[in-house]
């Protein structure tokens, strides 16, 4: 008996030597905030300097000399953003910890204002969007669905608005659906001179309300309730208004007859004119608008589509001066460029060109511009530059690596960030021409020490369809390809995402290969960066090709030789968790666990402007929408595969519901399941949450994989 003791510890010691320690999430976590950024970086007019915030100070440093460094603000309040007023002899900036968030990106707070190098006073209290007027001795802010001018001064604030109300009518900042899917929160632009400010009006009360539970930890529940256009249903009617500071006159801009459309991205533009974006409901149709002088609208840039033009942002348009505007758009090379427009004569040239994606304009000086792209390779962003005429194209980063750049104005110098997927960032500093000025942070002696990870080594595989697609896999520590070994497939998969990329990240997955996991992840048709075939062709049908793939995936890894092809797992979150479920029910068993977080279980459920782009409207497509939802095929779960549902019960994007009704059709097809009930937690379970939600994750597979 005693032999056989020693025998079992002999096989646990070699288990650890070959796979190292179980390593939970705060090791994870603590590697993760071991990886290096600059926060609040701020380019100076001057194009020499730039701010960062360092705590509780705002630090001026220059490009070009490390030590010439000026501490423009120090006080008592942990500064979240900031800005300076026109002329840079003001700071306006919130306070980190009065920040009381409302959406994922809209949030109350605390603004202080202080003179460069002086002392920090407090302005205004729990307020949003907020900024200077041109001349610095005002502020614009928003509160209670209104507007206001704030007079630094007297410190008195005069309303803009006065209709705004809860659920009801929104001035000057973004309902839900806009912020959540466009993106913004910040409704309005004012005018270079500051006699008049552009703002949106949302009247949102035709749109349906959506309540969600509230706990915290009360006697009696409370119901939260707000505006949310679930597809097909009527969104906030937007319009579009002019206010002149000096009179209070307001002014409505014309922007068609159509009500149910989207108005957004207010620019004034070099020449003093108002421009804005209108996209029609299906998303087919993207056209910039100017507002001349006289007070006419015209288009000055259309796009369409026969599936859809991806959302626009801020970034799909800059104007270079009063005549001149460059373009990024996918339709027509069917992959992402950039192209210059004129405001009276329409297109002028391409600028890029080539099968491979501008990703980003990165700015624009002395005829040039700056811009990330994949040329190199679908999996990374290298920084280049080339004349507005289309030549003289030039890279500007030495290795293949995932870049993103922080550049100063007028693009004197730049702040690049880099990493791969076995190197963290390493922030330097650059002259225009390329030239390293300065290495700010390296990360790699910090990461090192934290930890060791397994590699992603990239690789590809075709299908049985003959579709060629990208992947990763990575070993567990002592891989001996003689041995199978189980393999949780990690994926999102949604239209135009990239999960398979050459950029450094850890998240709960990369504890699995300490403990003899592979861990694979495949970006299959519908993600992005390929090309606009490759992305749309899983329009109004969501779910269909993507789970194909996910499944043709698994079955390639069960065919490799160091593969369990009796533990095979997946997961995925979000779009992910739509995805985990859908191949767990039509895996035909192929899956032995899947986790889905957060998963939309019928896109019926989910908002109009990001269902609505990629499978149209469901009283046109109704089978797109319910013939690949997971509610649909709940009888399919096998027997042998373990599902894990987890769900934050204050998710404002996607909602309970969706947990409930998966549970409510598993439950009557007689399927068993596991899941976890997050209290109060919203779609990235916060605010407690987080830690919490990946340790389960990490410990469910090794109980169940």
């Amino acid at each position: 008996m005693k032999k056989v003791i020693l025998l079992a510890v002999a096989i646990i010691y070699a288990t650890v030597i070959a796979y190292g320690s179980t390593v939970e999430y705060k090791d994870i976590a603590k590697c993760r905030a071991a990886n290096g950024a600059i926060y609040g970086v701020r380019s100076m007019a001057d194009g020499e300097h730039f701010t960062v915030i360092n705590g509780t100070k705002i630090v001026r440093c220059s490009y070009a000399d490390r030590a010439d460094s000026l501490v423009l603000f120090e006080g008592n309040v942990r500064i979240g953003s900031y800005a300076f007023s026109k002329d840079e002899r003001q700071i306006l900036f919130s306070d980190a910890r009065s920040v009381k968030p409302i959406y994922r990106h809209s949030a109350m707070a605390d603004y202080y204002l202080s003179e460069v190098c002086g002392v920090a006073k407090k302005a205004l209290s729990q307020v949003r969007d907020v900024e200077f007027m041109p001349d610095g001795k005002s502020l614009v802010y928003a509160k209670g669905n209104n507007l206001y001018i704030y007079d630094i001064a007297t410190g008195v604030s005069k309303a803009i608005t006065t209709d705004g109300a809860w659920n009801r009518v929104i001035n000057g900042t973004s309902d839900w659906v806009y912020e959540e899917e466009y993106g913004f929160t910040k409704a309005y632009a004012v005018s270079a001179d500051g006699a008049k400010i552009a703002y949106l009006r949302f009247d949102e009360s035709a749109v349906p309300t959506f309540e969600m539970m509230r706990y915290d930890d009360r006697l009696y529940n409370k119901a939260y309730s707000f505006k949310y256009p679930k597809a097909g249903d009527k969104n906030s009617v937007v319009t579009l208004h002019l206010y002149d500071v000096a009179t209070g006159r307001v002014e409505q801009v014309p922007t068609g007859e159509n009500s149910d459309q989207y108005i957004f991205n207010l620019v004034w533009t070099p020449s003093g004119k108002l421009s804005f974006y209108r996209v029609n409901r299906l998303q087919n149709h993207f056209e910039v608008l100017l507002r001349e002088e006289s007070g006419e609208v015209r288009t000055i840039y259309e796009e369409k589509s026969p599936t859809y033009v991806e959302r626009p942002s801020a970034a799909n348009i800059r104007f270079i001066d009063n005549e001149k505007f460059v373009v990024s758009e996918e339709t027509t090379a069917g992959y992402n460029h950039l192209y210059l427009h004129s405001v009276k004569r329409g297109r002028l040239n391409a600028i890029t060109s080539g099968k491979w994606e501008v990703t980003s304009v990165v700015g624009v000086a002395k005829n040039r511009i700056y811009y990330l792209s994949t040329e190199r390779s679908p999996l990374s962003r290298d920084l280049y530059s080339i004349g507005l005429n289309g030549k003289g194209k030039k890279l500007h980063t030495a290795a293949e690596a995932f870049y993103s750049v922080q550049p100063s104005v007028g693009v004197r110098y730049y702040i690049l960030t880099a990493s791969t997927a076995d190197v963290p960032n390493v922030v330097t500093v650059h002259h225009a021409s390329g030239k390293v000025v300065d290495t700010l942070i390296d990360s790699r002696a910090k990461v090192a020490a934290c930890g060791k990870w397994a590699k992603r080594e990239f690789k590809k595989f075709v299908t049985e369809r003959g579709d060629t697609l990208n992947y990763y896999i990575q070993f567990p520590f002592g891989f001996d390809k003689a041995k199978k070994y189980p393999v949780l497939m990690t994926q999102y998969s949604g239209p135009g995402s990239q999960s398979v990329r050459n950029r450094w990240s850890l998240d709960w997955e990369d504890a699995l290969p300490h403990d003899g996991y592979i861990v694979a992840c495949c970006d299959g048709r519908g993600t992005g960066f390929r090309g606009e075939k490759f992305k749309k062709c899983t329009y109004a049908d969501l779910g269909r090709k993507e789970v194909e793939d996910q499944i043709s995936f698994a079955r390639f890894l069960a065919k490799q030789e160091f593969v369990d092809a009796e533990r095979i797992g997946i997961y995925g979150w979000s779009y992910g968790g739509f995805m985990a479920l859908n191949c767990a029910l039509h895996g035909e068993g192929l899956f032995r666990m899947a986790i889905a977080v957060a998963p939309v279980t019928s896109w019926r459920y989910y908002d109009t402007i990001y269902t609505e782009i990629y499978n149209g409207l469901p009283q046109e497509n109704p089978r797109g929408y319910d013939d690949n939802s997971p509610l649909s095929h709940a009888e399919k779960l096998a027997e042998r595969t373990r599902l894990l549902i987890i769900h934050g019960t204050a998710d404002d994007n996607v909602h309970f519901q969706n947990s409930m009704e998966m549970c409510r059709r598993l439950n009557a097809a007689g399927k068993q399941y596991d899941m976890m009930v997050y209290p109060d937690q919203n779609h990235s379970m916060r605010p407690t949450a987080t830690t919490l939600v990946r340790q389960k994750m990490i410990d469910y597979t090794m109980e169940n994989l």
